[in-house]
């Protein structure tokens, strides 16, 4: 028998990796819930500065911050005793004290981590307040803040069964797999909405469309290579290329000088909002960055991808997530060097998959 109310604090975010599948465990967890005659309380603790400050008000989710503190991880361990390192981990023991007023206070009956450095405090809470923790680690490799607080979790979960040995032995046995959580609205898009909302007119329907990402601000890496190689893409496909808000006006100037009918199978935008879910149903290839989150919104869609780690990702968690599902056969990736040639190269090999 349910309790009429279910509490759940939910505590992880800095990027998208961390906040949307934190934000799609609530809104199932809601839907089961309010099906079985339950509501959902729910209070989210993650940092002013990170996504999920501006998610979860967005979605009617109550929010706190905590002090947290980020290492910058380098291979030197000389390097890992910067004075910024030091002065954030400082924070962390008042990021403890203040999660764990607000768990006391909040009462809940479980606390989600999906990691970010914000998770550390809280999950630290948890145990402090024998709370049962889970927690969920979205990539290939486990990150950082879930292995220091893997020894206090109830329950891990883990996207891939490949991660399982990756745990510490004495955790393992708590550990199940469960895949990413991905966001139902992205399995529903529809491709003729894209072209309306998009006014992709100039686009020739006959011709494959290739969506390129780098995610939110857009990336440099991936910006560069497809601009070097955009005349020979758009003579052989449709692209839109989300490059981030910053960057827009640089590559409008870099398209110029294409020719008109090139230019009208060209649609570049700084950002996607709610048409993301009809530009996934619209695009034959994608090719992106290789987050957790991504991958799992991919595989689920079943669309060829041609991954670009970002490689200064923690624990370069991006090129094994990349590495992973190219072993698998479910996708191809780009290593080390990128270039203009090799990227044409990927795609074509894409396109006839």
């Amino acid at each position: 028998m349910l309790p009429r109310s279910f509490r759940l604090l939910v505590t992880g975010g800095g990027t998208g990796g961390h906040t949307y599948p934190a934000l799609t465990a609530i809104r199932t967890l809601q839907g089961r819930l309010a099906s079985a005659g339950s509501t959902l309380d729910v209070l989210w603790i993650g940092t002013a500065d990170g996504l999920e400050a501006r998610v979860a008000p967005a979605e009617g989710i109550a929010f706190k911050t905590v002090a947290t503190g980020k290492i910058r991880r380098s291979s030197n361990p000389l390097k890992m005793l910067s004075a910024a390192n030091v002065k954030d981990m400082a924070r962390v023991p008042l990021g403890v004290a203040q999660a764990r007023s607000i768990v006391s206070g909040f009462q809940p009956d479980v606390v989600l981590a999906t990691g970010g450095y914000v998770a550390v405090p809280a999950g630290l809470a948890a145990r402090l307040c024998r709370v049962p923790l889970v927690l969920h680690e979205q990539t290939v490799r486990l990150g950082l803040a879930n292995r220091k607080l893997a020894s206090s979790a109830t329950r891990i979960a883990v996207s891939s069964e490949s991660s399982l040995s990756l745990l510490p032995a004495e955790v393992r046995e708590r550990a199940v797999v469960t895949g990413n959580p991905v966001r139902p609205e992205v399995l529903g898009g529809h491709s003729d909405k894209a072209v309306e909302a998009l006014a992709l007119y100039g686009f020739d329907r006959r011709l494959p469309t290739v969506y390129v990402t780098g995610g939110a601000q857009g990336a440099q890496q991936i910006n560069g290579v497809v601009r070097e190689v955009l005349p020979w893409l758009l003579a052989n496909a449709n692209v839109i290329h989300q490059c981030g808000p910053a960057n827009v006006e640089e590559l409008r100037v870099a398209a110029a000088g294409l020719d008109p009918v090139l230019a009208g199978r060209y649609h570049l935008t700084g950002f996607l909002g709610s048409e993301l879910p009809d530009v996934l149903a619209l695009a034959d290839v994608v090719v992106s960055r290789s987050g957790a989150g991504t991958l799992a919104e991919l595989t689920a869609l079943g669309k060829p991808a041609v991954f670009i780690p970002l490689a200064t990702s923690a624990g370069n968690e991006q090129a094994h997530n990349a590495q992973h599902l190219a072993d698998a056969g479910a996708a191809l990736a780009l290593l080390g060097e990128v270039t203009g040639p090799g990227l044409c190269c990927v795609i074509r090999q894409a396109e006839s998959r």
